[in-house]
């Protein structure tokens, strides 16, 4: 019988480019090559390509992805995909339109559904979704679209200083200022909305920063051990997290009921947005022993250097066999005809 063709995709057309190669890589890497055969493909804008096949690395710059039914041919034979494991941050592959071409097609893949990718990847409806749930408290916030006038004066009348102003639809801390006096705001609002369509403007809490992954095990969601972010700069910014300046403390060093509180808090959330696959939940675990969430990743960091893998092995899980799980537990199928 033949292995299950898997399209490990990334690349995508945000400033996380190079972040989500690497990325995919791991995954490729790390995926049961006797299980299932592994296709790597870089997706940038128009361009779809198969550039690696089971480790080894196609010639001419790999082989066109034909969008009509997501095949490529290679050795002069048309390959279908069978599964998507989506590895790319940003769009296409986090705001949920990868997702919802899969979903046309009638292809599986390792994440959520591309309504959940959808919200979630927005920070403003995500803290929507949950702001009557009662699982954790969020922080205070303005949404600007373009075209709104909010005043210096009036963020920091409403949230006060410091405050944080990021983009609404971007990871991996592009665009984010931490605002500390009312004239750099405006600076701010327009550097965030450089990286995305629009901005939150976020009250600034005193604390530290806790990230928890949660997948689901076949049965039900299960948080992984949470990790501390101790930033060597001011914030937890793209340079602390994929250029060495910031720690990473896995487990994080917390109470016992600290570390009940975010595990429950995290598998509520999965479940709260009907989350499937694996996702990353981060908070502020504030000064005063509140919980407060700040964002939802559906395809979180997987390169060597990111969180989840250290809260996998934390688990004492191998990332082999976590990504078995994965991709069993989101598969349920077998080979597309």
């Amino acid at each position: 019988m033949e292995k299950p063709v898997i399209a490990v995709v990334y690349g995508g057309n945000s400033s996380e480019y190079e972040i989500s190669i690497k990325s995919g890589k791991f995954v490729a890497a790390n995926i049961d090559k006797d299980r299932y055969r592994v296709f790597e493909m870089v997706l940038r804008g128009p361009s779809w390509r198969v550039t690696c096949v089971d480790g080894e690395t196609l010639p001419d710059g790999g082989a066109e992805v034909d969008k009509n039914d997501f095949s490529v041919v290679v050795g002069g034979k048309k390959v279908l995909m069978d599964y998507v494991f989506v590895m790319i941050h940003g769009t296409p592959g986090e705001n949920g339109l990868l997702q919802a071409y899969l979903e046309m097609l009638g292809i599986p893949s390792s994440g959520c559904s591309s309504f959940v990718s959808a919200v979630t990847f927005d920070k403003f409806s995500a803290k929507s979704y949950l702001r009557d749930a009662g699982i954790c408290r969020l922080a205070d916030d303005i949404l600007l679209r373009p075209g709104d006038v909010c005043t210096a004066e009036e963020a920091v009348s409403r949230l006060g200083l410091p405050l944080f102003v990021k983009p609404t639809d971007n990871g991996s801390s592009f665009g984010v200022t931490k605002v500390k006096s009312a004239e750099d705001f405006l600076p701010a609002v327009d550097y965030a909305f450089s990286e995305g369509k629009s901005v939150l403007a976020e009250k600034f809490i005193s604390g530290r920063e806790i990230d928890d992954a949660v997948y689901f095990d076949g049965k039900k969601a299960v948080a992984l051990p949470p990790v501390q972010i101790v930033p060597k700069k001011e914030y937890f910014d793209y340079e602390a997290k994929y250029e060495g300046w910031s720690e990473e403390i896995c487990p994080a060093p917390i109470t016992a009921e600290e570390d009940r509180k975010i595990r429950e808090c995290s598998e509520k959330i999965y479940r709260r947005f009907g989350c499937t696959g694996l996702v990353r939940v981060d908070y502020f675990l504030a000064d005063d022993g509140e919980l407060y969430f700040l964002e939802m990743n559906t395809v979180p960091g997987m390169t060597a250097e990111s969180l989840v893998p250290k809260e996998v092995r934390a688990a004492g899980i191998d990332i082999k066999d976590f990504l078995s799980v994965i991709i069993e537990n989101t598969f349920k199928g077998g080979r597309r005809n």
